[in-house]
């Protein structure tokens, strides 16, 4: 039986298994490698204090996950698979290693997470063509 996510070592867990997905995956692993070519020591802190907060509430992350994403949606258009697919990793992972309470929870917010970055950017994309 697996356990639940119960601390910063099982979200670092976590988050290392994701982004490993995440680099080899054919719809949203380019994204990663090769157009924002990122820190990946820089973003894995990032994220596992983004994760620690949203989970633990912990006030860890103070980041703007928003502006990140409407700004590389200008460098290069984010299409709702690629949403569809970080969803889709995200909760697959999530369920490879834990089950439980919180690791419920970290489905749920990265589900509305990615709903709601999805829905602003291509909303707000779709209002800047119309004015």
């Amino acid at each position: 039986m697996k356990r639940d996510i119960e601390n910063r070592a099982d979200i670092e867990v976590l988050v290392d298994r994701f982004y490993i997905v995440v680099r080899a995956d054919d719809v949203i692993g380019f994204i990663f490698n090769d157009i924002v070519k990122i820190n990946w020591e820089k973003h894995m802190g990032l994220m596992c204090d983004f994760w620690e907060n949203a989970l633990f509430f912990t006030g860890t992350y103070s980041g703007n996950p928003m502006t990140l994403h409407k700004h590389l949606h200008h460098i290069r258009p984010l299409e709702s698979k690629h949403f569809n697919q970080w969803i889709l990793l995200f909760t697959s992972v999530v369920d490879e290693l834990f089950e439980g309470e919180k690791a419920t929870l970290a489905k749920q917010r990265a589900t509305s997470i990615a709903t709601i970055l999805e829905s602003n950017i291509i909303q707000y994309n779709v209002d800047q063509n119309e004015l």
